[in-house]
């Protein structure tokens, strides 16, 4: 049985035991007990399994393609980096591909909601560039679904700066509260 199917049938089974007892409280957090960070950070690693996936089976191909280096005064390098021309730039079109993924995918998960894992959207530009110390330029991105905002700096002055995620507790309910005040 793949790994994978036990990973998702261990959660399922764990998820379904907290849904039936949900006053049932360790003295210890466990990691069914905080489920969005569970899958936000569940996602990012599928995302990372499949992304060296998919590169190692193109480094296999590459390696499968290029043809060996000749052999040098009797001697042939079992790993050919170094010495051959053709070799070496071939890995390196592969290393900038490789940083280039990675990149791509915690990219692609910094602007995510922490709950449903659906992208942001809706960028809202606040704060002013001309009144950096009273009120900094920032963007603020929500989710859809109204889980959370995240609310990200534009002024970066002493290196990249930690995204601020504020989890919402129910919008709509919140929403349907201010129409009723106002009856």
């Amino acid at each position: 049985m793949p790994i994978g199917v036990l990973i998702v049938s261990a959660f399922d089974r764990a998820g379904k035991a907290l849904a039936q007892n949900p006053k049932r409280r360790s003295p210890h957090l466990t990691l069914y007990e905080v489920p969005e960070t569970m899958k936000y950070w569940s996602f990012l690693l599928a995302k990372l399994a499949v992304a060296v996936t998919l590169l190692w089976g193109i480094r296999k191909i590459m390696l499968g393609l290029i043809p060996t280096p000749q052999t040098f005064m009797y001697v042939r390098f079992r790993e050919p980096f170094a010495t051959d021309l053709g070799y070496t730039f071939t890995m390196w079109i592969y290393w900038l591909l490789v940083v280039g993924v990675i990149w791509l995918a915690l990219w692609d998960q910094r602007y995510r909601c922490r709950t449903c894992l659906r992208r942001l959207r809706m960028p809202v530009h606040t704060g002013s560039w001309t009144q950096v110390l009273f009120g900094s330029p920032r963007t603020e991105y929500i989710c859809l679904y109204g889980h959370g905002t995240l609310k990200v700096d534009e002024l970066q002055i002493h290196g990249d700066q930690i995204r601020d995620w504020e989890p919402h507790e129910d919008m709509w309910k919140e929403l349907a509260s201010y129409g009723e005040t106002k009856k």
